[in-house]
């Protein structure tokens, strides 16, 4: 019986074709490369029209005749930067709610420097925060204002509305943890030993580079390897290497934190848990849930890694208000604020809640 012969022949010319056409992939990455690329984050058309010390407040006019009443004040997290709201074009939180008829006020936490190292919550809450938003209500003649916060943005948007809630006409909180009691994702476990005294005290404000490489530390396989295999992969497609160095300069460009911030969020909140239970203090005042009695929306993604879900459920059962609603999409955390199918359901679902409450 003949023995089987392996096709060589067969697999040389499989190989060759292989290597002609890695050769013009290379060839168009190249040409891709080397030549003009649009990057540009945060270039949605803007006007900056309030600030203070290092906070900026920038205003974008709606589409058109703005159909919500009241304006919308997105407030993001300090430890990274307010662009990835408005990150590109079609996937951009802030373009959206424009389409949808509301006039979008951002707040720009700024660069700290040595002179903010002592800047606590209290300071960022009843003073920066609580400053735009008096502004923008005097600047519309409202007594009120819709609030929506981002990640710890989010949980700065329920921390005022417990100090200020007749300033609220309605709250949204999207991946905005309220509930540190939980050990499902890794950042909870990790700041419940971190010694806040000892990073704080090293450091003042704490770094943007060194909080850049904890997050991704938290995801390495998909963080630091997955995805620049992918870049290699997609790199002759002009659109996906844009998008790919747009995100790449907003993780690669975190703010530092003030020091005395960082030290209270780290210890009443990952430490102790305080908010949720209505025992956190601000200012000499009680942040009592129980004052939250406008209506809330409260979002965040089953697969989120920085704040999972059991870090937000708790909150629409904490607060005073009969008006609330937690939505819960299969989605992570950034896909949230990138992702362009997200943000196409997500951003006029939002406003239709908020249509309804105007």
């Amino acid at each position: 019986m003949d023995r089987s012969k392996i096709p060589l022949d067969l697999i040389r010319k499989k190989l060759a074709a292989e290597a002609e056409r890695a050769k013009h992939r290379l060839e168009k990455a190249k040409d891709i490369l080397l030549g003009p690329l649009d990057t540009e984050i945060g270039a949605t058309p803007h006007d900056i029209v309030y600030m203070e010390d290092r906070v900026r407040l920038k205003h974008y006019r709606p589409e058109g005749a703005p159909r919500l009443k009241a304006p919308l004040l997105l407030v993001h997290a300090l430890f990274n930067r307010e662009t990835v709201l408005d990150l590109q074009p079609d996937r951009s939180l802030v373009r959206h709610f424009l389409q949808e008829g509301a006039e979008v006020y951002l707040i720009d936490w700024g660069d700290p420097g040595p002179v903010d190292r002592y800047l606590t919550l209290d300071d960022h809450i009843n003073g920066y925060l609580n400053n735009i938003v008096d502004f923008i209500l005097s600047r519309h003649g409202l007594p009120n204002l819709n609030l929506m916060g981002m990640c710890m943005g989010g949980t700065f948007g329920v921390m005022y509305a417990a100090l200020h809630p007749e300033k609220v006409r309605n709250l949204i909180t999207v991946v905005a943890p309220t509930n540190f009691d939980t050990d499902k994702g890794l950042l909870h476990i990790w700041l419940k030993e971190i010694d806040a005294d000892r990073l704080v005290d090293a450091f003042g404000n704490v770094p943007g580079n060194l909080l850049t490489i904890s997050y991704l530390l938290l995801n390495p396989a998909r963080l630091l390897f997955d995805k620049y295999v992918g870049f290699l992969e997609n790199m002759d497609n002009k659109e996906f290497v844009e998008n790919f160095i747009r995100m790449e300069k907003w993780i690669f460009d975190s703010p530092a934190v003030p020091g005395e911030t960082l030290r209270q969020v780290i210890k009443d909140l990952y430490h102790d848990n305080l908010l949720i239970q209505s025992r956190m203090e601000l200012g000499g005042a009680r942040l009592d849930l129980k004052r939250l009695t406008m209506p809330l929306l409260n979002i965040y993604g089953q697969y989120d890694h920085l704040v999972p879900p059991e870090a937000c459920q708790l909150l629409t059962q904490r607060v005073g208000s009969q008006d609330t609603e937690d939505i819960c999409l299969d989605t992570g955390h950034i896909g949230i604020y990138v992702g362009s199918r997200f943000q196409k359901e997500l951003v006029p679902r939002i406003a239709a809640w908020l249509k309804e409450r105007d």
